[in-house]
């Protein structure tokens, strides 16, 4: 191939003096892995404001369960029906308890004693899991008492769940494997069209056409550091991944690098493909699309997800996130 290492060279200098580049393929990628590596989508420690008209031993043990759960945290106790509704309407809470006065005298009778409990169903995942706790817990010491009362030592059935491939339910061990090829894509694609399309932004595609080097040689030439750059990239990610948020990787590490480069170098020549554009105004929208992409694919993605769109802002991330 006629000029390949000249093209080769000049392409790898261009791409190490552009700061802008370097960041947009490092630190951004970074950044978005960290951020939504940061979400969890496991509801835990839904804030409870409670209403306990009983005031009794049996009231508070029953409080003492729901907060064993792990799905509830009593963060105020109100004075009244109409309280508890604004502690839940003012966003202060998302679940509400109310205990009636005759709750600890039905108890104590052996008579069927009932439990208001309000939820807020703004946000689906929640309410679904906190009503599915709730429900979870009252059955299960109602089948308890039942048990003990007709003189059973254990329930006729009983359930062993068992998870094979992510014990802990750990939301990082879903989302971050899916969304390093999702930074992949973005990021390879726009990389090869930032090489052709700031070469018709500086004038000097038409002069480097015209060079003794062969067209395979000029594709290729400036296709390979990006490529070094964007396997660069998938190792850093990589290094993220297992060392900050010991997302383990099961299986071959050597095929798994070995796929990635055919990944991404098809992902840059379609960033190549999309830049060779012969039509003047899409020419022009093309360059003008990729000179503003940067600060938006570093702000659109943390911006949605923090906005409750994609996941819960109050339950689905962690404090200092969700701030």
């Amino acid at each position: 191939m006629r000029g390949f290492l000249p093209v080769l060279k000049k392409e790898a200098l261009q791409m190490i003096r552009d700061r802008g580049t370097l960041r947009f393929a490092l630190l951004i990628p970074a950044f978005q892995l960290v951020l939504f590596g940061l979400i969890d989508t496991n509801v835990k420690h839904v804030r409870t404001v409670v209403l306990d008209q009983s005031r009794t031993q049996e009231s508070r043990q029953l409080l003492t369960d729901f907060v064993n759960t792990s799905y509830f945290d009593i963060v105020a106790y109100a004075p009244s029906r109409r309280a508890m509704r604004e502690f839940i309407v003012a966003g202060r809470a998302s679940v509400g308890v109310e205990i009636p006065p005759d709750y600890g005298r039905r108890r104590l009778n052996g008579d069927p004693a009932d439990v208001l409990v309000l939820i807020d169903g703004s946000d689906s995942s929640m309410s679904s899991a906190a009503l599915a706790a709730a429900n979870g817990l009252t059955l299960s010491r109602s089948l308890e008492e039942l048990a003990a009362k007709a003189g059973a030592k254990d329930l006729p059935i009983r359930t062993h769940p068992l998870f094979l491939f992510n014990p802990d339910s750990r939301s990082a061990n879903l989302l971050i494997p899916g969304l390093v090829a999702i930074l992949l894509t973005f990021s390879g694609t726009l990389l090869a069209a930032f090489a052709i399309v700031r070469e018709r932004e500086r004038g000097t595609l038409e002069q480097l056409m015209v060079t003794p080097a062969s067209p395979v040689a000029v594709i290729l030439g400036k296709l390979l550091p990006y490529l070094a750059l964007a396997f660069a990239q998938l190792l850093f990610i990589l290094l993220l991944m297992t060392v900050v948020f010991r997302v383990p990787i099961h299986g071959n590490i050597f095929l798994l690098l070995g796929l990635s480069v055919v990944y991404l170098f098809a992902l840059l020549a379609l960033g190549l493909l999309v830049s060779f554009s012969r039509s003047p105004p899409c020419q022009r929208r093309c360059a003008c699309s990729l000179r503003s992409f940067r600060p938006r694919t570093s702000s659109r993605s943390p911006a949605e997800s923090s906005s409750g769109a994609l996941y819960s802002p109050t339950c689905g991330a962690t404090s200092p996130r969700s701030w």
